[in-house]
């Protein structure tokens, strides 16, 4: 049944504002998203929505099951609830998965420190077109579950799992059960083009002003960097772990 919301103090309203915010989504476990593509995707994960909205003059698209929960709401409620300055008049509620690594997992993602919701959204859209097994965010990076972390990984919340984690940890815990763990620097580095990757794999991406904390380059196996032929001072990271992850998913493959 269509439930209909026409003020902004509703406290579903208000409920729904919250998950804008990291505070909010931590407390309800949960998060919103927006836009036709993203909550398609996120209909195909039925059990993960809790509701769906549309703006008054936006139909209910076929793809939403009918025994969801839907609410209609008025051209302001949905400027309210939208981290957009136009939105498409369509928002999901959804909880927050448990991700777990995969148990045969032989390529994994290492994120230092990511802070431009963007870049992570991206990085994490990047690995999973790549194929990557698992990403994992380390402390200082970004909330993957921020609006505009979803908007730029375009629904691949859904297809790759990622889980917080201490780097450290993982470096120590990856290298003794025989994954070879790559860092990424611009000094006491390789050219990944002359290095030929073992598998299975890990690779590091660091912070975009400081790079990967030094104490975890000195744990990796080796280091890499990507060249810069032009006048350019470096890559922005998402573009550097883009040409990383398919250097190495190339060479798995071949």
């Amino acid at each position: 049944m269509l439930k209909s919301i026409q003020s902004v103090q509703n406290e579903k309203v208000k409920e729904w504002k919250k998950l804008l915010q990291k505070k909010g989504r931590d407390t309800a476990n949960q998060y919103i998203m927006e836009g036709f593509h993203l909550v398609e995707e996120a209909s195909q994960n039925p059990a993960l929505i809790t509701t769906v909205i549309v703006r008054e003059d936006v139909a209910v698209p076929e793809w939403v099951p009918s025994s969801m929960e839907i609410y209609q709401v008025s051209t302001e409620v949905a400027n309210a609830i939208s981290d957009t300055e136009t939105n498409q008049g369509i928002f999901a509620i959804c909880k927050k998965e448990d991700h777990e690594v995969p148990k045969q997992a032989k390529s994994f993602l290492l994120l230092d420190a990511i802070q431009d919701p963007g870049n992570l959204g991206t990085i994490i859209r990047t690995a999973d077109a790549a194929g990557v097994d698992a990403v994992i965010l380390g402390d200082g990076t970004v909330d993957p579950y921020n609006p505009k972390v979803i908007r730029s990984a375009q629904g691949s919340h859904f297809h790759i799992p990622f889980i917080k984690g201490n780097l450290f940890n993982w470096v120590q815990q990856l290298k003794e059960t025989g994954v070879s763990v790559y860092g990424t620097a611009l000094e006491g580095a390789e050219p990944f083009h002359i290095v030929e990757p073992r598998h299975p794999f890990a690779l590091i991406l660091g912070n975009e002003g400081n790079g990967v904390n030094p104490n975890l380059l000195e744990l990796a196996n080796q280091n890499l960097y990507v060249p810069i032929y032009g006048k350019s001072e470096s890559l922005n990271v998402t573009i550097a772990g883009g040409i990383l992850l398919y250097h190495f998913m190339n060479m798995a493959h071949s």
